[in-house]
């Protein structure tokens, strides 16, 4: 096992060959969560909600209660992808009542996506399409008993999730009220050179960080072990193959590729576990403003939660105002670009968890006023980083938030289709009202 597998074994908690699960993650079918409870109504159907394509683990909303299928893992697999429809009856069998609607990603190439609208189909049910982004957030909500539509602000930070606009989304910033959102922020895009790879290495998305800076001759230096570094500045040349994404992950892979932590994964989120692993055992230098800039961008689209620019609220419902303000952009570059002159791998390490913290907060406070909200979700794979998780709850709590974030379920893809048929159930009752 390299260097950075061992420092990301030993961030995770787990031993060399990474067979422990991580704490929140929901295993079994049919596994019932009690804790979670409608406050306002319960259904007199469940909904039916498919998760996505990591993680993947479907979920039955039921009378204020969830039931999950078993955690089938990556749907990147025939063996995976075999197990879900048999996972998705047992749960229906197990409740005894068909259900009301059925809730699914919207990436039309998720086999997860693809089951759920074969069952709609098949029972002459609606099928949700559900931002990915919102059903993070949904998810946290309904297990915190949150049925209710008052507006919420939502931080989601994750590897990827396809974005209302058909983007890759990751670093996200919403406004959450029921069946609605608003994308109220993101993170300044990074290319990714040679597309999902560059979720693999790292390496890529530090080079594609030095090209946007204008430091592109660098890259065949920097990473002289890669075969393809020679030739990534051409790559990066031709926007067509490098597609943009707001991932907070990448960022943290960016990272690692720049300090030279890790420049090739073996095993997910590797990078950034072996980066805060590093962090963990380093004091963080002061944090520098000048590391991040907002910058404001024309206002917000209308709210939605298909993707089609439609408003998500029904007709006669009664819903929540949201604010007319303009698209913040959260610039992580110029940290970045401290970090790839940094020659203290553990350092900079730490600088980056820190000032990241910071960064997202000073983010949440410039939505904070104009959104008139007083609670903020925390949701999204990357709060398995302990060290971000932390600083964050500590931080916006201290700013008068109510801070709401992932209890007995994961905050990444395995809790996903809880959110789902959380906004499921929110769309169902507007359309009812």
């Amino acid at each position: 096992m390299n260097a950075a597998a061992d420092l990301a074994s030993t961030a995770a908690g787990t031993g060399a060959n990474g067979s422990s699960t991580p704490a929140g993650l929901v295993h079994g079918e049919a596994l019932a969560l009690p804790s979670i409870g409608a406050a306002e109504r319960t259904d007199a159907q469940p909904i039916l909600a498919l998760g996505a394509w990591f993680k993947h683990a479907a979920c039955l909303l039921e009378d204020g209660r969830a039931r999950f299928g078993p955690n089938l893992g990556d749907l990147d697999n025939a063996e995976a992808c075999r197990g879900v429809a048999p996972a998705v009856a047992a749960l229906l069998a197990a409740s005894g009542r068909p259900p009301r609607a059925v809730a699914h990603d919207l990436h039309p190439d998720f086999h997860s996506t693809r089951v759920a609208l074969a069952t709609a189909a098949r029972l002459g049910l609606p099928a949700f399409g559900v931002q990915h982004h919102h059903a993070h957030a949904g998810a946290v909500l309904a297990e915190h008993g949150r049925f209710d539509t008052r507006p919420v602000l939502a931080l989601a930070l994750d590897g990827v999730g396809l974005g209302s606009d058909g983007g890759a989304w990751g670093g996200e910033l919403l406004w959450v009220s029921g069946a609605q959102f608003v994308r109220l922020g993101h993170l300044r895009p990074l290319r990714l050179p040679g597309g999902d790879r560059a979720a693999r290495e790292p390496w890529r998305m530090a080079a594609a960080l030095l090209h946007a800076s204008g430091r592109g001759a660098e890259i065949a230096r920097r990473f002289a072990r890669q075969p393809a570094a020679a030739q990534l500045a051409q790559v990066l040349a031709r926007p067509a193959l490098c597609p943009p994404t707001t991932s907070l992950g990448r960022h943290f892979d960016a990272a690692a590729g720049l300090l030279g932590i890790c420049e090739v994964m073996e095993a997910e989120a590797e990078a950034a576990l072996a980066l805060e692993a590093l962090a963990a055992h380093s004091a963080a230098p002061e944090v520098t403003p000048g590391d991040w800039r907002i910058l404001a961008h024309p206002a917000t689209p209308a709210p939605t939660a298909d993707g089609t620019g439609r408003s998500a609220v029904g007709a006669g419902a009664a819903a929540s105002s949201p604010p007319a303000a303009p698209l913040l952009e959260l610039d992580l570059h110029p940290l970045l670009l401290r970090l790839a002159d940094e020659t203290d791998a553990a350092r900079g390490a730490a600088r980056f968890q820190a000032t990241v913290a910071a960064a997202l907060v000073d983010w949440v406070e410039h939505a904070r006023t104009p959104s008139g909200c007083d609670t903020i979700v925390l949701c999204g794979g990357c709060l398995h980083n302990r060290l971000l998780s932390a600083a964050l709850e500590s931080a916006l709590g201290a700013h008068g938030l109510t801070v709401l974030g992932a209890q007995r379920l994961s905050p990444g893809d395995a809790g996903l289709a809880l959110g789902q048929a959380w906004v499921a159930h929110h769309r169902l009752a507007a359309q009812e009202s």
